[in-house]
């Protein structure tokens, strides 16, 4: 099974939409081109700020062929590969055309608020069906359901392509557990853009940003700055730069935040799938603002 360094930036990207809603490949492939110019060192494609739920089947595996094409094996791509049945995740897993991706993210089912046995057995499923190595994803805040230090722990062990888990609880607590247990080769990613520095010095290896999407240089400058001993300086930089635009970007949720942003920067149509809607016009005229200070200050360039 190959192996894939999971150390750095990886920005969960998101999908540009036209204006009939369809997906638009220009803008996927200009953003694609921005990452690999960029400092960002690998893509996660149909995450949740890729609004993968609003995607049909066939949609997900054009765009995990057109970015696997547009990389050209130049950074890794990891897959989002979740859902809330396991017998149809597992199938997904063993019928799937992955190539070009290197390794699978798999959130926690949501809305079976299964137990921790079932999120154990649910793991330890698709563990034995993928084709690829396996990073767990817990994010209580979308699921409902937390996945305790305990069971990832266990999962990290008892399944060997299991090799990494993005940890969006925001428990430094529960995190910071997960560091101390976990077995060697076993990386801990921070899935929150807020605590990316805290999770570093924890002994996490780095982030899977939304922020990224927009800014990065920005991010990286943050995450290499932790890994080399100066999480505290680092974060309080990126605080005083971006901390404004950091609340602004999900103060109505991800990723029409994130997508405000890019569109003002003239990347991306402002278009959302429903039931997501486009931020409101306060919002955006507040964001604008502010990319106009950071514009204007020159902050943090990284690189």
């Amino acid at each position: 099974m190959s192996e894939i360094n999971l150390s750095g930036l990886g920005v969960a990207l998101i999908t540009p939409f036209g204006e009939d809603n369809s997906i638009d490949y220009a803008a996927l492939s200009q953003l694609v081109k921005f990452h690999l110019e960029s400092a960002t060192d690998y893509i996660v494609a149909l995450g949740t700020t890729a609004e993968s739920p609003t995607l049909s089947k066939q949609e997900k595996r054009s765009v995990i062929r057109f970015i696997t094409e547009q990389t050209n094996h130049k950074i890794p791509v990891i897959a989002g590969v979740g859902g809330n049945s396991t017998a149809d995740v597992a199938e997904e897993l063993e019928t799937g055309d992955f190539t070009g991706v290197s390794a699978i993210l798999s959130v926690t089912p949501s809305y079976n608020k299964p137990p921790q046995e079932g999120l154990y057995r649910h793991y330890r499923t698709l563990s034995h069906a993928s084709p690829l190595p396996l990073i767990l994803y817990n994010v209580p805040g979308r699921t409902g359901v937390n996945m305790t230090a305990e069971t990832t722990l266990r999962l990290s062990r008892d399944c060997s392509n299991i090799i990494a888990v993005k940890e969006a609880s925001g428990d430094l607590r529960q995190i910071k557990a997960i560091i101390d247990g976990a077995p060697e080769g076993f990386s801990v990613i921070s899935g929150d853009d807020s605590i990316t520095a805290d999770v570093i010095a924890l002994g996490g290896t780095g982030v899977i940003s939304v922020f990224a999407n927009a800014f990065p240089r920005e991010m990286a400058w943050l995450v290499r700055s932790a890994l080399e001993g100066n999480a505290t300086e680092a974060r309080r930089k990126m605080n005083d730069d971006f901390g404004t635009l950091f609340r602004l970007m999900f103060e109505e949720g991800n990723p029409a935040g994130v997508k405000c942003l890019l569109h003002l920067m003239g990347m991306i149509r402002n278009r959302l799938r429903l039931p997501l809607v486009p931020v409101s016009e306060k919002t955006l005229r507040e964001i604008e603002t502010e990319l106009v200070r950071l514009t204007r200050e020159k902050p943090v360039q990284g690189g």
